[in-house]
Formats: C-alpha cells, structure tokens, sequence
C-alpha cells in the first residue's frame, strides 16, 4: 500500500462510525480519542468502561482493548501489552501521531489552570517595562546552570509537600534523593510518575520481592549465627488485633509477617500454633529462643513450643521483668498480701502523685504554662504509663527542671497571677520550695538507677543474653549500696526498705530466669579472666557456680540428643573453664576479658567444635522483644487514622519493605554520613538535633535506643 492509498483509505475509515451503534458515535464525536476512526468498531465489551472489539483497517486483525492500546497497535508503541500493526506506514504514523499531539494538546489547554509558582507570579507582579527586560536577558551563568529552572522545580517540589502534608524530614530520606538524581541525569521524554493503582499494586509486589531477595545473605548466616523470634500483639486503628513476629540475630531484626486474630480465641494453643508456622519457616534447626511478653498464656504457649522442640526455650522479656519490677515498688498496692510492701514503699507513690499534681497544674493552665517556660527551657512532657519505667522518667524529668520550677514559684509573675484554684496554686508552691519533698524524689531516682540503667542496656536489638545473668547480682548489688548510703546503715545491719526491694526483685528474677541465661553466661570467657574476678571478692568463675553448672548440664542433654555428643561438649567446657588444653595459650587467656566473646570463639574456640558452634549461636541473642514492639510504631506510621481502610494484607506488604529496608538502610556506610545522617528516626519533632537535654525525647526515648545513646547525655 503507497502513501496516496493509505491516506485515501484514512479519509474514507474517518467518515466511517464501525458498528453505527450508538456507543460508537459517541466515541467519534468532536472532543473523543481521535485514532478511534483507524479502527472498525464491532462491538462493546461491558456495559461500564471503554473497551471494545475492534478491527484494525490497516492490518486488518480483530482485537479487543481500550483506546490505549488502539494507540500503542497503530502509533507502534512497544511494551504496551499489544503487538504494533506492521502495516502502517510511515506517513500514516505521521498522521496519526499529528492527530494524538493535537488532542493531547486540546486536552492540556482545557484542562483547568494551575496555580502560579512564586516565582510565576512574581513576574506578573513587576510592571516596570525595563525591569521585565532587564530580567529577561539572562546572564550567562544563569543560562549555564538553568538557575530559573532549578528554582521552579524547587517550588513544584515544595508544593508537593505542603499540598500532601508530607513531613519535612521526608528530605533527609536518601531514596527521595535518589529519584530526583536519577530523573535529573536521565533524559526520560515523556515520563509520567506512576499512578494510584499501580504503587499500590505493580510496584508493591516488585519491591517487597525485591527486599526478599536483598535480605537472603542476612538469613543466611541464621544456621550458624541462631536466630531469636520476637512477638507482641497490638490493635491496628480499626481495633483489630495483630500479632507479629520477628527474627532477631546479631545483624538486627527483621519483620516476618502480623497475624490478623480478628475473631480468634488468644488463648496458648492459638498463639503456640502461630509460632510453629513461624519456627518452620525460619527453619526450628536455627532457632535458639522465642521472646515474649510474661503474659501467661504467652508462657503456656512457651511451654507448648519446648515440649515439642526441646532445643528452643521460652525466654521472658528482660525488659518487661524489670518494669514489673519497679511497678512493685514504685506503684504497691494496698492489698492485704502487700501490707509489709506498701507500709515500705507508699511513700514513693505519693512522691510520684505529688509530681503528676505539679505537671498536670501547670500544662491544665495556659498562663502557668506560659510563666515555666520562661524559667525552664526543658519541657513538662507527659509520659504514657505504657512506657518502660515511666514513674521514673518523670520523676527524673522532676529532679532536671527542678531550679527552673523553683525560679517559677518564687517570682512576683507567678504570686500577681491570681485565679480560683488558688488551693492548688498553694499547694504546688508548697511541694516545690520543700527540700524534703526533693530529697525523697532524689533518692527516689538514685536507688532506681541501677534498674533503670538495665532496663535501657537490654532494651536493645544487640546481643545481650550472655550479660544478664552478671547484670542482674551487679544491679542488685548497686541498689543496696544506695539504699544503704541514703540510711547511713552498715552493710551487716538489716534494712526493713532494702529487704522489700530485695525480695521484690529476687522474685521477678526467679521467675523470668532460665537455663539458656546460665548456659549464656558460662560462655562468655569475660567470666573466667583474672580482671573480672579479682574485680570484686564476691565473684566466682561459672564452673564454680553451684546453681550455673546444674542450669548449664540441664542445657547441654536438651541440646545434644546424642549421649556422645554431650560427652564432648562436657569435655571441651572442661578445657574451656579450666583454661587447658587448647586454651592454655596466654595470648588466649590474655584475650578472655577484653575481646568480644563472640571474636574470642572464633580465633580459639577451633579445637572445640561443639562448643564453639555453641557459643556462636548462644553469645549472639538478644534478651527482650523490644524490637517487635518497636515495630508496632511501623505499623502506626503505615497504618495510620487516615489510612484506616487499608487492607491488612496490603498494610504487612507496606510494613515489611518499611522495616526490612531501614535494617538494610542502618547496615550502610552511608546511614551515619551527611545530608541523610539517621534518616528514618526522629521526624519533624526533632529538626534541631543541637544542645538536647536528658529526656528531651521522652516520647522516643526507649523505642529508638541507638537514636537515645547518641544523643541523650545525663548530667
């Protein structure tokens, strides 16, 4: 077919409506796609949407589609999901791509206007004629750099950001840097960036197989490393309850998959049955421990997954321990199987009552408020009771602000300020020039540091099993020395107050103590070297250890199914604790208490396979589930009040790549480096990162560790 024959062929197939029904003249008429009239229409596909069964004039072949792809076939647009027409020639594609620029175009035109940059409206402003002019001839660095086209993409993207409400911190996220850098340096014609439907569909599936594939090197190292699965349960904002799991190692966790238990029974069967689908997909030969709360059905399901997996124990959360802990102190209740508890300890409770009076007086009241931040540049923040040891943060919150609150009370603003709680006002002076009132609040913060400062050492994703055994005896080795000071007591004399703390702690140690903590701790060659021991006359070498070595036998028959098998390993622990054999070298013994446990096995423990298998898998665990609670904040920021009808399945996918890539993100060079430096902690509350004080972040504090090591510093 010649030139002349394909345009006389296009004029007599524009004249033509196809089927002549009804729905084709309306396609044909003025304003419709204009390569409709290249095509045969033969008959409507649906009674909604616009595909049709079609005949192309050029080549002739029946198709179905839409118009989208009636012009990718006829303009022979490749990769569109259609075979392009071979008969087309190349003064018919001119034609035809003429026509589709024009509607295009027409399109463009009648769309509605768009709301001027700044930049746009400034030029409209300038009436002078020669100050247009001037403006207008461009220097030649201007034209060199496109400074004016740099400064309206500026504007488009700043708009973006105040029209979708999208942080500011958005801008230190190094993928969003990324897309504009490969866009600037990519001659794309024509992009257009991708739609509502395919984010949501397309490009989900491909990213989150994409992060699947990335994170197989870090299970890969799960057989000889162990892993910990970590699980928690929360109410998603349409009040459904999830529980997730995660798996925890040495290279940080990473988000498995939530379990939607809308209409389930939570009971120790439900949850046990959830665990074995996950032991069996990381693979039960891998697993070391499960971590979960103390809650008791979370302990019977615990319970369950030994008796059916003997080489995995149920560990409680450290974390959790330690925060009961100090509700029993610092919150006893007035029962009368607590009577010899709240005689002793009551009088922290009012302490702590007495301060929420003071917080809550003055965040109740805009111009006290107003007066306390003249004098305190620390803020009174709330502190939810959900939060880890949250009497304690407030009360050392307290004891920060303390000069500003006096400052506050003294001053002639607060006395001329006059209102109708004036009893109130009273009292709150009364508490904050008493300097009993905060001596009690100081000892209050000095015999719980110790706690306090365990809980912040486990609450973290790094290995920390084989350290609490050792942390618990120092921990309540340090209470007992405040306490003591604080009484002005011999160490030999009893105290009735030291003795409800001791048997309060003891006891949440006893029930939260397992064989794995004993075996853990015998590992670490830190406890057999020269420096640890004389440390303190107390001390004594784990194989020394009555309690240790009856925890660390039960481990090894668990552990080793072969009687064989436990025969060496008891024999190669013998060498090991008694420094013989192939630990007798004195670069070895030198090493034991400043080399990383986990270093030290792989440069000595060669001789002793079984054990050195051992303690890789042991001295590389974590001790609490803070990192599944962690991730319910993930959760939170995807699945937020606005995003309440997202599916839940859709809501996991956008999680998992959320999670899964900050670890990866956090294993980089480039995380602790620049313009992106801690790009996904922190947000817009915190744009300034100078001259923060203690408890600044309270609300991040404990949910973001590494964030709080860097930059909370206390006095």
């Amino acid at each position: 077919m010649d030139s002349s024959q394909s345009q006389q062929q296009s004029t007599n197939i524009g004249s033509s409506t196809g089927s002549g029904s009804i729905g084709a003249e309306s396609l044909s008429s003025e304003g419709s796609p204009p390569l409709w009239r290249f095509v045969t229409r033969i008959e409507k596909q649906g009674a909604v949407g616009g595909t049709w069964k079609y005949r192309c004039n050029f080549c002739n072949e029946n198709r179905t589609s839409s118009y989208s792809r009636v012009r990718a076939h006829l303009l022979q647009i490749k990769g569109q999901g259609i075979a392009c027409c071979k008969k087309v020639s190349r003064a018919d594609k001119l034609e035809m791509q003429k026509l589709d620029d024009e509607f295009e175009n027409k399109k463009l035109d009648s769309g509605p206007r768009e709301v001027p940059l700044p930049s746009e409206s400034l030029s409209h402003l300038d009436s002078d004629a020669m100050f247009k002019k001037r403006k207008s001839e461009k220097s030649p660095i201007t034209r060199c750099f496109g400074i004016e086209t740099r400064d309206q993409l500026d504007q488009e993207i700043a708009r973006m950001f105040y029209t979708g409400g999208l942080p500011f911190n958005l801008a230190r996220n190094p993928h969003y840097m990324r897309s504009y850098t490969f866009a600037a340096t990519h001659n794309i014609a024509g992009y257009k960036p991708p739609g509502y439907n395919k984010l949501r569909t397309t490009l989900l599936v491909q990213e989150k197989a994409n992060v699947e594939r990335l994170m197989i090197p870090l299970k890969s190292t799960w057989r000889e490393k162990g892993v910990t699965i970590v699980t928690d349960g929360w109410s998603d904002p349409t009040r459904k309850p999830l529980i997730n799991f995660m798996a925890t190692s040495g290279n940080g966790p990473i988000f498995l998959k939530a379990v939607n238990c809308f209409g389930e029974i939570k009971d120790k069967f439900f949850i046990a049955n959830l665990m074995k689908e996950v032991i069996q997909e990381v693979g039960h030969q891998n697993v070391v421990q499960v971590i979960t709360d103390n809650a008791a059905n979370c302990k019977g399901a615990g319970e369950l997954i030994e008796s059916e997996f003997p080489h995995i124990y149920w560990t409680p959360c450290v974390v959790h321990t330690l925060n009961l802990a100090l509700k029993n102190i610092c919150a006893a209740r007035n029962v009368s199987n607590n009577s010899e508890t709240y005689e002793e300890c009551s009088w922290i409770t009012d302490i702590h009552g007495d301060a929420m009076v003071i917080k809550n007086f003055i965040m109740n009241h805009n111009m006290r408020l107003a007066i306390f931040q003249k004098f305190s540049p620390l803020k009174l923040l709330s502190v939810a009771d959900t939060r880890f040891a949250s009497i304690i943060v407030m009360l050392k919150r307290f004891k920060l602000i303390k000069r500003g609150l006096q400052a506050m009370v003294i001053s002639d603003e607060w006395t001329s300020y006059r209102e109708e709680d004036m009893g109130k006002a009273n009292f709150v002076k009364d508490k904050i020039v008493n300097d009993d009132w905060w001596d009690k609040l100081a000892y209050i913060v000095d015999f719980t540091k110790p706690i306090y400062d365990m809980i912040r050492l486990c609450d973290t994703d790094k290995p920390c099993l084989h350290l609490v055994y050792e942390m618990w005896d120092s921990m309540i080795e340090q209470v007992k020395l405040e306490i003591y000071k604080k009484e002005g007591r011999p160490n030999s004399e009893f105290s009735p107050f030291y003795h409800v703390v001791y048997e309060i702690l003891v006891a949440r140690w006893a029930k939260s103590n397992t064989p794995l903590h004993c075996l853990a701790h015998s590992l670490n060659p830190r406890f057999y070297s020269d420096e640890w021991l004389l440390g303190d006359q107390s001390r004594i070498a784990p194989h020394r250890d009555g309690e240790i070595s009856r925890e660390r036998m039960k481990c090894f028959r668990r552990l080793f199914a072969l009687n064989d098998d436990v025969g060496k390993v008891m024999e190669e622990y013998a060498q090991f604790s008694m420094k013989s054999g192939p630990f007798e070298d004195l670069t070895c013994i030198s090493r034991m208490h400043s080399m990383d446990p986990k270093s030290w096995w792989a440069n000595f423990g060669a001789q002793t396979p079984l054990l050195q298998s051992l303690a890789f898998k042991v001295l590389g665990q974590p001790t609490s589930s803070s990192c599944s609670e962690r991730n319910w904040s993930t959760y939170a920021f995807i699945h937020s009040l606005r995003r309440n009808k997202l599916n839940p399945s859709r809501a996991q996918d956008l999680v998992y790549i959320h999670n899964n890539l900050r670890l990866l993100s956090r294993n980089s060079e480039e995380y602790a480096e620049l313009y992106t430096k801690m790009w996904d902690v922190g947000g817009d509350a915190f744009d300034s990162l100078e001259d923060v004080g203690f408890l600044e972040f309270a609300e991040l504090s404990l949910d973001e560790p590494d964030l709080e090591n860097v930059l909370l510093v206390e006095d």
